[in-house]
């Protein structure tokens, strides 16, 4: 679905984006500003705006962590979707993860009370959803039950979710939740989920992990969500926004078909993935850098499982499409961009 074609209502809606630098973030403000919506954007200074360049926005500039800059994004708008989060898992210090994802929240949070908002829609992950034993899907009712393995990034993806609901309850904020899975298409212009996808299409991708699938879904479809949650999200309520559970395999063979790549050749365990992590684990601790593959990072492509979205489609009137749509284009995207 482009982002001209969606069906939400949007004429005439204030909104603030915050975290438009983002994949997910600037497809929704796309969306909005397609729409009809009066959109405003806050971005650092050093932030790039490729991804909503010559779309219709008023940008603002400040930083997360001054009130007073917040405040004055903030002010006359009615909906505000927020969009920031550090997902970099691999960081071994996780209290960077913790300073953006939580800390940082809470002064927009301080603020966003004030401000006699209609609708405050956060952009949340699935990974902290609950993982289904044996394949059970799992919906967002579902006790969490990982917490063990989650890691920093997740640990720090359910202190904010459990930040933005502490307020909804105390303080009377209008929030909603949107547990968005791993989200594919154009133009993905720095590709983290996408590096798979990435890889594929430009052929230097040999191999695809076997017995590994995650919840998937196209980016148009996961901002749609976004814009549905604004306009018909139930306060204090969290939906899954996710298409379906898509194997790797299946994930870089529709990405290579899409643009005449040839196919990953051959599966290979979990294990060396996760024994690639512990190497990398290695390394990232003589040089003192962050490597993006690392021994959480494997942990977190490992533990998933299937997830209903009906909760979204009946309450928000979400309908996804196939998200192999969207594989193919970001597919070709990416050959395009490297021609």
């Amino acid at each position: 679905m482009d982002a001209d074609s969606h069906e939400v209502n949007v004429t005439g809606q204030r909104a603030l984006v915050m975290g438009a630098s983002g994949n997910v973030g600037a497809c929704v403000t796309r969306h909005l500003a397609a729409g009809g919506a009066d959109v405003r954007v806050l971005l650092r200074t050093t932030s790039s705006t490729v991804g909503i360049d010559g779309t219709d926005v008023e940008k603002c500039y400040g930083d997360l962590s001054d009130g007073a800059q917040v405040a004055a994004a903030m002010s006359d708008r009615d909906v505000v979707y927020y969009c920031v989060v550090d997902t970099r898992a691999e960081l071994r210090d996780p209290a960077r993860l913790f300073e953006t994802n939580v800390n940082c929240l809470r002064k927009v949070l301080d603020v966003a009370v004030e401000a006699h908002l209609r609708k405050f829609v956060f952009l949340s992950t699935i990974g902290t959803i609950a993982v289904g034993r044996n394949g059970e899907t799992v919906d967002e009712d579902t006790p969490f039950n990982w917490a063990d393995r989650a890691g920093g990034y997740i640990e720090s993806r359910r202190a904010a979710e459990e930040l933005v609901f502490s307020y909804v309850a105390d303080r009377g904020l209008p929030a909603v939740v949107a547990n968005v899975s791993n989200p594919y298409g154009p133009p993905d212009w720095q590709p983290r989920q996408g590096m798979f996808v990435q890889l594929a299409a430009l052929g230097k991708l040999p191999f695809y992990v076997r017995g590994v699938a995650s919840e998937v879904v196209g980016i148009d479809d996961a901002a749609d969500a976004m814009l549905r949650a604004a306009e018909h999200g139930r306060v204090g309520q969290r939906y899954i926004i996710s298409e379906r559970y898509m194997t790797h395999r299946e994930l870089v063979t529709v990405a290579a078909d899409a643009v005449g790549a040839r196919r990953p050749g051959f599966g290979i365990p979990m294990g060396v993935m996760h024994g690639l992590g512990y190497l990398a684990d290695g390394v990232a601790a003589l040089t003192r850098r962050d490597i993006p593959i690392s021994r959480q990072s494997a942990r977190l492509l490992a533990l998933t499982s299937p997830a209903s979205h009906a909760k979204a489609t009946r309450e928000l009137g979400w309908r996804p499409q196939p998200t192999e749509h969207f594989i193919q284009r970001a597919a070709e995207n990416y050959v395009s961009r490297a021609g």
